[in-house]
């Protein structure tokens, strides 16, 4: 059985396997193609610790970091399917389950943002 996300360490090995199957997607890849990853994969660690593990001291909001780029609901389609399928292969359980839930709402939210979700 595999266990739930509890740790800092877990939300490591979340968001880096997460965006290592990012990178592996030739939809997503440009996106991401010219990213600094030394800064931007800390603020993500740091972002799902804030959601997940009520840890203290994320103030970006990630919607407004979305909001520039020409993104489509096929592309939210394919991020939250390899997001789901990340947090799948390696936890279950209800933080796992959060995760998801999660994941899936700020997609809406940013969705809905740039005006993608129709009636």
């Amino acid at each position: 059985m595999k266990e739930d996300i509890k740790t800092p360490e877990d939300i490591n090995l979340l968001v880096t396997d997460f965006y290592a199957e990012v990178m592996k997607s030739e939809s997503l890849r440009p996106f991401f193609s010219t990213l600094d990853w030394e800064a931007h994969l800390p603020k993500m660690k740091k972002f799902w610790r804030f959601i997940l593990l009520d840890e203290a001291g994320y103030t970006e909001n990630v919607t407004n970091k979305h909001l520039h780029m020409h993104l489509t609901n096929e592309l939210f389609d394919e991020w939250l399917l390899l997001f789901h399928r990340t947090v799948d292969q390696h936890f279950e359980g209800p933080v796992a389950e959060l995760a998801k839930t999660r994941a899936s709402l700020i997609g809406i939210g940013i969705q809905s943002k740039m005006n993608l979700l129709k009636d």
